[in-house]
């Protein structure tokens, strides 16, 4: 049910598609499913690795997956967060770089309707129930699979260039420049391979993920990142970081921008085969498709389709929307994408990390039938999402200038692009949690398993989104559009939550609604006396709208400061058990 643009080049660390640790595109559903996934394919490569093979190749055990994992996890948010900010520094956050972040939606557009959420919720689940039971260890389901795939990518990559022209039309704004969409059709000429390696990318790490290895592609994207850091830092390093138009953007400046972000995809994947066979897998072709139950596949995957598309149609709507203000020199696409990195770099950190302890527990919970333990499982985590999230939202809220005078004002990202970012991240600030949570439940269903409610739900949530949208991207100046559009984001979020709480109430009893609502009052009460400390901080504090880098960084350590202690304080005074315990948790692993 997101709506972000962000995407990760990782075809296998974004819910069987793109995670916001890599790359940059668009995300249909949060980098949480797949590691929630993974967590639950290391626990059940472990359990086929100890019963069918004393020798099994199946990899270490569900603690070492896990360290690696979160390990990989760290390094590759690290890079991926400051590719967006030598990428900011290059392009500014004007047209061109709305245009080379609209190009990159293409990509990541096909990719989620060949494969995307399909992968994980579907094609995974088979791949390792074909591991354990096949005589040969699914080797030839695994190679009919892949072959099929690479011939559906390559397909699928071909008309997609082939179309480039209508996609710009699509996705780019009537009001939009004839160079404008040059621009991003040129772009796309030489991002839309990226279809092929990304699909080839999520396949190989779902298949290396059967067997019991993480390794690979949990580190695979930070490949990706070096290399399209290093391509940008070339990009800064021969034309130099300056706001330039459309019609100044020469063939070498194109060329270096698309090929270099195609060639870390290239080199992602490429990084992933010699772990194949590593593991013992051998390509081979095989075209004996019948053999890879098509119509089982289909009745599984059709739910998820669905939701994949609803999504991208809302996206369209976003899409040119955001270039509509773009065109106007205000937030555009790359401020946006911007804004929705940070907000899922808290989500990925926090929320992510609950989904990934959660997830295998509450799969089991559901297949054992179990289902009270589950609706507890589900209310602890609502609870613990909404405790250590919000003081994080009050900080993009109440510090939204330093933090985007501090992280983005560099090279191209000129002043005015900066106080735009600013004012789209105070407006994002209030998705933070909703969003988690909805995600949260989301993967409740996932657990049942269930991907037709999820699928369903999605329907008027994105109706809903698109319209709350528009009537803001109406009412409102083009100086607020982008800030209209994460409000429509955070309404969505919030019904999709309310309705997904209620839905799954009748699947498996009561949740503990009761806890959740005093956690979630005892939340805001603390959220509100530190955002009242923040601001008097920042108050005080000299500098204007449009501080210094040494300035903004000052109001956001003191301010963050102010925020932090003034939660912590009040959360412990309110009894909020959630934060006590990550309180407790924290002060034992110290004394170790």
């Amino acid at each position: 049910m997101s709506s972000g643009l962000y995407r990760s080049a990782n075809a296998g660390s974004g819910q069987g598609g793109l995670d916001p640790e890599g790359a940059t595109l668009i995300s249909t559903d949060p980098a949480a499913v797949d590691q929630a996934g993974r967590a639950d394919q290391a626990d059940r490569a472990d359990r086929a690795g100890a019963t069918n093979a004393p020798n099994s190749d199946e990899g270490g055990s569900a603690a070492s997956n896990s360290a690696i994992m979160a390990l990989g996890s760290l390094v590759s948010r690290g890079t991926g967060f400051l590719r967006t900010l030598v990428l900011a520094a290059a392009l500014g956050g004007s047209l061109v770089g709305n245009a080379y972040t609209t190009a990159q939606i293409f990509p990541g557009m096909v990719y989620e309707f060949l494969l995307g959420g399909i992968l994980t919720s579907v094609l995974v689940p088979v791949l390792v129930r074909r591991r354990r039971a096949d005589p040969d260890r699914g080797q030839a389901y695994a190679q009919r699979l892949l072959s099929l795939a690479v011939l559906a990518l390559g397909v699928a990559t071909l008309m997609a260039m082939a179309a480039a022209p209508l996609l710009a039309l699509v996705y780019a704004s009537d009001q939009t420049t004839d160079e404008f969409r040059r621009l991003v059709t040129v772009l796309s000429y030489l991002m839309l391979p990226m279809i092929f390696f990304t699909g080839l990318s999520a396949l190989v790490s779902a298949l290396l993920n059967t067997r019991g290895h993480f390794a690979a592609p949990m580190w695979a994207p930070i490949l990706n990142n070096l290399v399209v850091i290093a391509t940008l830092g070339a990009y800064i390093a021969i034309f130099g970081a300056q706001v330039v138009g459309p019609g100044q953007m020469t063939a070498g400046r194109i060329v270096l921008l698309g090929g270099g972000t195609l060639l870390g995809v290239v080199v992602q994947a490429a990084g992933l085969l010699p772990a194949l066979r590593k593991v013992g897998f051998r390509w081979r072709w095989r075209f004996d498709f019948r053999a890879l139950g098509l119509a089982e596949l289909g009745r599984l995957g059709i739910w998820m389709f669905c939701y994949v598309a609803v999504s991208q149609l809302g996206l369209v709507v976003v899409f040119n929307l955001l270039n509509r203000a773009g065109d106007a020199d205000e937030a555009g696409p790359m401020i946006y994408n911007n804004v929705f990195l940070l907000l899922m770099t808290a989500h990925g950190i926090i929320a992510v990390s609950v989904i990934t302890a959660l997830m295998p527990r509450m799969s089991g919970a559901a297949a054992d039938g179990r289902y009270a333990d589950m609706a507890a499982d589900l209310s602890r985590g609502t609870r613990t999402v909404t405790a250590v999230l919000a003081p994080i939202a009050v900080c993009y809220a109440v510090l939204a200038t330093p933090i985007s005078f501090s992280l983005f004002r560099y090279g191209a990202y000129s002043t005015e692009a900066a106080s735009a970012t600013s004012v789209v991240l105070f407006a994002a600030a209030v998705a933070l949690v909703p969003f988690a949570v909805s995600q949260l439940f989301t993967f409740a269903f996932y657990a049942l398993p269930d991907t037709r409610t999820p699928a369903l739900i999605n329907i008027p949530v994105v109706a809903l989104r698109v319209a709350v949208q528009v009537a803001l991207f109406i009412a409102l100046s083009v100086q607020f559009a982008a800030a209209g559009l994460m409000i429509g984001n955070a309404v969505s979020y919030l019904v999709a939550a309310g309705v997904s709480a209620w839905l799954l109430r009748r699947r498996v009893g009561r949740i503990g609604l009761g806890a959740i609502a005093l956690t979630f009052g005892k939340v805001a009460v603390a959220a509100g006396g530190a955002a009242v400390a923040g601001l008097l901080v920042v108050t005080v504090l000299p500098g204007t709208d449009t501080p210094s880098r040494l300035m903004a960084l000052v109001q956001l350590a003191a301010g963050g400061a102010a925020v932090g202690l003034t939660y912590l304080g009040l959360a412990v005074a309110l009894r909020i058990h959630e934060v006590a315990e990550l309180l407790a948790m924290v002060r034992g692993r110290l004394r170790r």
